[in-house]
């Protein structure tokens, strides 16, 4: 494209900047990634036809929320792969970027730290028609096409997303309770006893790890004797300075599992790290 070309297009893309990155921020609650995401639409919209792609896309806003919501979605779904794009491979800077180390903080304020852990809990499909729709007005229809799915399924998306965020408290700071949860948990997955597993978690808890998401209380409590190993022992731990458990084998750390509570004590989500590499970095202290 001619500069005159390139100049027109960035004016364009100027314009849904703001939204986009608002959007972007949001589903994926990190200003940074939200960056790159944003950064990807604007290499895509540059890349689609020259002088024409920003001629011939009549609803360009609709456009670049597709595209930004089919990134993001793609990037909450491989955030726990943690594979690293080579460099080579990164996109451009979007025209006019500026950094902001402030930005993370401002997004906390602005979507509120209840929200933004609730979030976390929600699937990627979840939380993309959460967000799109309830946030920033996107249809249905439009949800659906980023989705590949139909509009009553981005519906049901939206609707059990909706759900846990209206019931949603905020984040559980009681140590003290959070150990003897912790306990009691580690205990009734020891037994294999289900109800008593059942009466610690909330009811929307999510699983997480290598293996792929769980969710809901009674999928995830089925799955609780996972947590305890023959030959390994589990120990309540600090997990970079959240209530957890290290489950260790030979007196080494085979794998981390961290809580996080919402009011009253109960567990949120799980997150169960196997990784060794990330696991070396990561601050067990047992308890």
């Amino acid at each position: 494209m001619a500069t005159g070309d390139d100049d027109f297009l960035a004016e364009r893309f100027e314009a849904h900047r703001s939204r986009l990155s608002a959007v972007a921020r949001r589903m994926l609650g990190s200003a940074a990634e939200a960056d790159d995401a944003v950064r990807e639409a604007w290499v895509r919209l540059s890349r689609s036809s020259g002088e024409s792609a920003g001629k011939e896309i009549d609803d360009l806003a609709g456009w670049l929320t597709t595209v930004v919501g089919r990134v993001c979605l793609d990037m909450l779904r491989s955030r726990r792969s943690g594979a690293e794009e080579p460099p080579e491979n990164r996109a451009p800077a979007a025209p006019h970027e500026e950094a902001d180390p402030a930005q993370d903080a401002l997004l906390a304020d602005s979507v509120g730290v209840a929200l933004l852990v609730v979030l976390d809990t929600l699937t990627p499909g979840e939380r993309l028609a959460f967000v799109l729709h309830d946030l920033f007005g996107v249809s249905y229809e439009e949800v659906a096409s980023i989705t590949d799915r139909t509009p009553g399924a981005a519906r049901q998306l939206a609707g059990r997303a909706r759900r846990r965020v209206r019931g949603a408290h905020e984040p559980d700071v009681d140590l003290t309770r959070q150990r003897k949860v912790v306990d009691a948990f580690l205990a009734a997955a020891r037994d294999g006893d289900f109800v008593k597993v059942l009466a610690v978690l909330d009811p929307d808890v999510v699983a997480r790890s290598e293996a792929g998401v769980v969710a809901g209380a009674p999928a995830v409590a089925a799955g609780a004797s996972r947590f305890t190993f023959v030959g390994a022992v589990a120990r309540p731990a600090l997990v970079d300075g959240a209530t957890g458990l290290a489950v260790l084998c030979g007196g080494r750390v085979e794998r981390t599992i961290r809580f996080s509570f919402v009011r009253g004590g109960r567990i949120a989500v799980i997150d169960v790290e196997t990784d060794p590499d990330r696991i070396s970095e990561t601050d067990v202290v047992l308890l």
